[in-house]
């Protein structure tokens, strides 16, 4: 949703930041709030005011008319408020049909004024401008002011004149004075309305004194989507719920999640006690359901309505099932048991065995309190790799103890709420109609030539100018004049795609292979962030290259053949982006797909797009589909889809929707019933999209190949009555099909805002019932419900038959095309051996994970580094003695001065002016045998000396006799008589914390021989660590002995000593560079040179 009501005092301490600045002159708001939680006495203090001057008080939770009903307290003493407000807190309140506690409330002063002195103020966004009304007397018995005021519309994108105001709105205000300002306070009110992204802004009273204006009581609502514009000006806001609901911590978890996810994540608690629980994919789709559920008498068993959408990963479907559970099995039971409906259309791109995938992993967490609960689940789903999702809940559900139903596209959308509320049989086998690899047989390319002579058959989309459309007799003004009366796509449309939406385009190109089009429709992409360059795509079976431009411009100078632009720029540039493609007039259609623009953004792109004769379809759709022509985007889902739907040739009904998701829908829907759809487009979900219904409509109207036209419309906006006018006055003489989604809201006993931002009835014309019958009485054919839509259009179309008014559209077999093999993978369809293997790390879900462990864990269980090299480098959580070990071994390894070798080459690379990562490394390869690197060879020769059980006098003898170095033994500067203080840290530490420590003891032991021939062959802190990291192998409890003598042999005990002197060569880098030393030259006194003799 993007128009959100914010409460009396979030709008009021908005308008005192910002009116002034515009010259409104009107006092400061003083007001002060107060919940369950307030303290009265430091109230007072912060708010001096309260005790010196009469109050008024009353709640603030989106109550409208709180005088009429009695909840206003006014003229009362700070104690009498206390009292009060004491009365009402926490209290139920019936407000309609609506029940709530009143939990807020706010205090203002009481201004002395008279009934004259009061006016009333609002201004509210439509379409094209925005609407101010004024009535020269307010209050709580204004009545119908939409009959009384005085209304003043400012078109968008256009500035108030204060001599309109005054000519216009204040006619009724006599006093000059006065009416100049009121006029000044008008004028700011609208500049602020505008700056601040209101899309509604009610002041009643606006009480005129004369020495000032008082703002009362206010009413508003924000545009949400423009947070990312209206942050800093609006601050931190809190859109509270509408009153009769409350604000659950579960629906601010699901409303973060969605905040920090591209997908869509809705979730609306109904009635928490409920015994419906519904878990549906799609904004459109989520709607129906809640209506069927309704139609079928479950309104007050609905407990939840929600979406997701939008493709959300595992991860993000995972914990919005989980919410959605937790819910259910945290209610009392019910004694008919719960059912869970787990729906959704047709997804266009959302992989279903994904998300799937992570609802299973809820079902799995949750399994002991379903059965407990008596839950029955139903699903229905398809989209791509739907049959590997429904498999795997299928398979899944035989385990799960609880009936679980499971359908695809072969079964209606809504049929399984019918089955779940006990009001129709539930099949026992499903018939399944099509699977996802049935694109993959041979001769593609082939087929293409060979079919060529067929296609001419499916030319009569291509038959029919642009003119012959135009001519067709559309009578009624449209805003484009006969701009829109045109065909928007053909066989021949080339198109330019804003963004690297790779799998978008690579899904149109392989549309336009199976539709036998001569040429790609996509010419060419823009992305601002990459410079030109050529980006590869499947033409069939062979690759070609599409250019990418960094410049619009370059792209349409380029291609003077393009006239469709596909916009895939996000919230934040959608605007500008479309902006600047409608500055080039080749462009005739322009698709926005981007969710979320802020409102205002939308609306003056439809008034520059209306003063250039451009058609936008969006923003918030997944575009649209000319069968046999061109597609935008992920419109149609993957090919099975598409091939089911027999969307590769046009057949003669052509729709419009509004959801996306629903399209999809729609096109299996209108392929069982008739012979396929001609056109369809999905207008998008926002409040104002691009184009409307009719504008597609009388586009169907002039076009003689269309015979039958269906509309989906929703709850909210008043569009459908223009479809009503154009059925009533013959500008509309083809069959109707129109059903309007949203038919719930009526029955629910508080506003419920639908998954589209348009989707909310703000008055009785606008709910889908009213629409419903509008159109009915209109002359359209409406169905009882969406259940029966399919059936209905069926029906007409079969009449349409009959009377020769539709000769069925000739089959013609599509070539094949092959399937990507990134996604023939992940179906499984095909193997290969992977080029790496890891069994470590794994970051492609929603969170990174070490070793099995998500990197959350990792920060909340505070493992330290010797954790995480516990997990990386053993694959397994091991002892905190352990951990601590690895820890002070690495700080003990971390330095030695810049005198060593590996220092001393870090040093002179810093000082020649390389890169940290070159110096570094250049220490680094100074590690080995004689520096750093004994101790793997020191953990070899003591484990064999050990294990093979010779006395540590036999071990120093057959080393020296061998003629080689014990590794680990010998220090040059320290001794037994000045001993390694880091040996001795690490000694004691093993000696008192490991269970066992034999081969740490038997080094002991050979160090009590060797310093007896020289005190400097003492056990140094290679040996140290050695012999003690083998101990660990062998005796945490922790490894096997093979794997124990494995990581021996791999040379894994070198790695503290790598990674903690990289601590210390970084260290010595840094301090060269901050030293600011300059190049390193050996001194010639510190080099003696040993030259031959020359040769005489």
């Amino acid at each position: 949703m993007s128009a959100k009501a914010i409460t009396e005092a979030s709008g009021k301490d908005i308008l005192n930041r910002h009116l002034n600045t515009h010259g409104a002159g009107a006092a400061t708001c003083r007001f002060s709030t107060v919940n369950s939680t307030t303290d009265w006495s430091k109230l007072a203090v912060d708010h001096p005011w309260l005790l010196t001057t009469p109050l008024v008080c009353k709640p603030d939770q989106l109550i409208k008319r709180r005088g009429k009903l009695g909840l206003i307290g006014v003229k009362k003493n700070f104690e009498q408020v206390k009292q009060w407000i004491g009365e009402r807190l926490n209290k139920d309140q019936k407000i309609g049909n609506a029940v709530g506690k009143l939990r807020n409330f706010i205090i203002e002063p009481f201004v002395p004024h008279t009934d004259a002195e009061e006016m009333y103020v609002c201004i509210y966004s439509h379409r094209a401008a925005d609407t101010i009304l004024f009535y020269h007397q307010g209050g709580v018995d204004i009545g119908d002011v939409d009959a009384k005021a005085v209304k003043l519309d400012v078109p968008v994108n256009s500035s108030l004149s204060l001599a309109d105001v005054k000519s216009k709105l204040l006619k009724e205000v006599k006093d000059a004075g006065t009416k100049e300002r009121i006029a000044k306070f008008v004028s700011a009110l609208y500049t602020t309305y505008v700056d601040l992204y209101f899309t509604y802004l009610e002041i009643n009273p606006l009480v005129v004194t004369a020495d000032n204006l008082y703002i009362l009581d206010l009413a508003a609502k924000l545009d949400s989507t423009a947070d990312f514009i209206c942050r800093p000006k609006w601050g931190e806001i809190d859109y509270p719920p509408p009153f009769g609901r409350d604000a659950y911590p579960e629906e601010a978890y699901i409303a973060d999640l969605d905040a920090k996810s591209g997908a869509s994540l809705k979730l609306t608690i109904l009635n928490r006690n409920g015994r419906i629980w519904t878990m549906v994919a799609g904004g459109g789709a989520s709607v129906i359901y809640s209506d069927t559920i309704c139609d079928l008498g479950g309104a007050s068993e609905l407990a939840n309505y929600g979406e997701y959408s939008g493709a959300p990963s595992e991860q993000q479907t995972y914990e919005y099932a989980k919410t959605i559970l937790n819910l259910m099995t945290s209610s009392p039971k019910h004694p008919d048991g719960k059912v869970l409906i787990t729906g959704g259309g047709i997804a266009n791109f959302t992989n279903v065995a994904a998300t799937f995938q992570g609802i299973i992993t809820a079902l799995r967490e949750f399994q002991p309190k379903l059965v407990e609960h008596n839950v029955s689940i139903f699903v229905r789903r398809a989209g791509p790799n739907y049959q590997e999702g429904l498999r795997k809940m299928r398979d899944f559900g035989s385990t799960l103890g609880i009936p679980l139903h499971v359908f695809g596209p072969e079964t209606h959308m809504t049929a399984i709420c019918g089955m779940a509320l006990g009001k129709r049989p539930i099949p026992q086998t499903a018939s399944v109609e099509f699977s996802t690899a049935n694109f993959l047989l041979p001769g593609g390319q082939q087929a293409q030539a060979d079919l060529k002579a067929a296609s001419d058959a499916s030319e009569a989309l291509g038959s029919g100018s642009a003119d012959e459309a135009d001519s067709a007799g559309i009578s009624g003004a449209q805003r484009n004049g006969s701009s829109l009366n045109r065909k928007f796509f053909s066989n021949t449309t080339k198109a330019i795609v804003w963004g690297m939406q790779q799998r978008a385009v690579q899904s149109m190109l392989d549309f336009d292979f199976i539709c036998r089009r001569d040429e790609p429709s996509v010419v060419a992409m823009v992305y601002p962030f990459t410079g030109d360059h050529k980006q590869k795509y499947y033409w069939g079976h062979k690759e070609i290259l599409i250019p990418v431009y960094k410049k619009m411009s370059d792209a349409i100078h380029k291609h003077k053949e393009v006239d469709v632009m596909v916009n895939f720029a996000s919230m934040r540039s959608a605007y500008e982006s479309t902006l600047e493609v409608l500055e080039f007039p080749q462009i005739r259609t322009v698709a926005i797909i981007a969710e979320g623009i802020p409102e205002n953004m939308t609306r003056k792109l439809i008034i520059e797009a209306d003063k250039k004769g451009v058609a936008i379809i969006g923003p918030a759709t997944v575009g649209g589909v000319k069968p046999g022509c061109f597609k935008i985007g992920n419109t149609g889902g993957m090919l099975d889809n598409i091939l089911h739907s027999k969307l590769y040739r046009p057949g003669s009904v052509a729709y419009v929707s509004r959801s996306g998701g629903m399209s999809n829908e729609l096109n299996n829907i209108i392929s069982k019933a008739t012979d396929g759809v001609i056109e369809g487009i999905a207008i998008g979900g926002d409040r104002y999209p691009g184009s409307t219904f009719m504008d597609h409509i009388l586009r169907y109207q002039a076009d003689p190949e269309t015979k039958l036209i269906v509309l989906l419309g929703e709850v909210g906006g008043t569009e459908e009555y223009d479809v009503c006018a154009a059925l009533k006055d013959g500008r509309i003489t083809k069959p109707l099909v129109a059903w309007c989604i949203g038919t719930c809201a009526s029955m629910f006993t508080s506003e419920v805002q639908f998954g589209h931002a348009g989707s909310c009835a703000n008055s009785d014309r606008e709910t889908a019932t009213a629409k419903n019958k509008g159109l009915r009485d209109a002359g359209a054919y409406v169905p009882d419900s969406f259940d029966t839509l399919g059936e209905l259009i069926h029906h007409v179309y079969g009449e349409l038959v009959k009377t020769g008014r539709v000769v069925p559209k000739e089959e013609v077999p599509p070539p094949t095309v092959p399937m990507d093999y990134s996604w023939a993978r992940e179906l499984g369809l095909i193997r290969k051996p992977a080029s790496f293997m890891t069994s470590i790390c794994d970051e492609r879900g929603q969170e990174l994970i070490y070793a099995g462990m998500p990197i959350s864990e990792v920060l909340s269980k505070d493992v330290g580094i010797g954790g995480v090299i516990s997990l990386l480098w053993f694959q397994r959580c091991l002892p905190s003695y352990v951990c601590k070990f690895f820890e002070m071994c690495l700080m003990v390894t971390a330095d030695h001065g810049p005198a060593v070798s590996g220092a001393h080459n870090t040093i002179v690379c810093a000082r020649a002016g390389k890169d940290l990562v070159s110096s570094v490394v250049s220490g680094l390869l100074t590690i080995g045998d004689r520096f750093g690197g004994a101790l793997d060879g020191s953990a070899r020769q003591f484990s064999e000396a050990y294990d093979t059980n010779l006395h540590p006098m036999e071990f120093v003898n057959k080393m020296r006799k061998e003629g080689k170095l014990i590794l680990g033994i010998g220090h040059r500067v320290k001794s037994i008589n000045n001993p390694d203080v880091r040996v001795k840290i690490i000694k004691e530490f093993v000696l008192e914390n490991f269970p066992a420590c034999p081969l740490l003891k038997y080094a002991l032991e050979v160090e009590k021989i060797t310093t007896n021939k020289k005190p400097n062959l003492i056990l140094n802190v290679d040996g140290v660590i050695a012999t003690a990291f083998v101990d660990m192998l062998r005796n945490s409890g922790s490894f096997t002995s093979e794997e124990a003598q494995e990581y021996i042999n791999v040379g894994a005990i070198n790695s503290l000593f790598v990674l903690g002197r990289s601590i210390g060569f970084i260290g010595h880098y840094m301090d060269q560079k901050r030293l600011k030393q300059g190049l390193y030259r050996h001194p010639w006194d510190d080099i003696s040179y040993v030259i031959p003799e020359q040769y005489n």
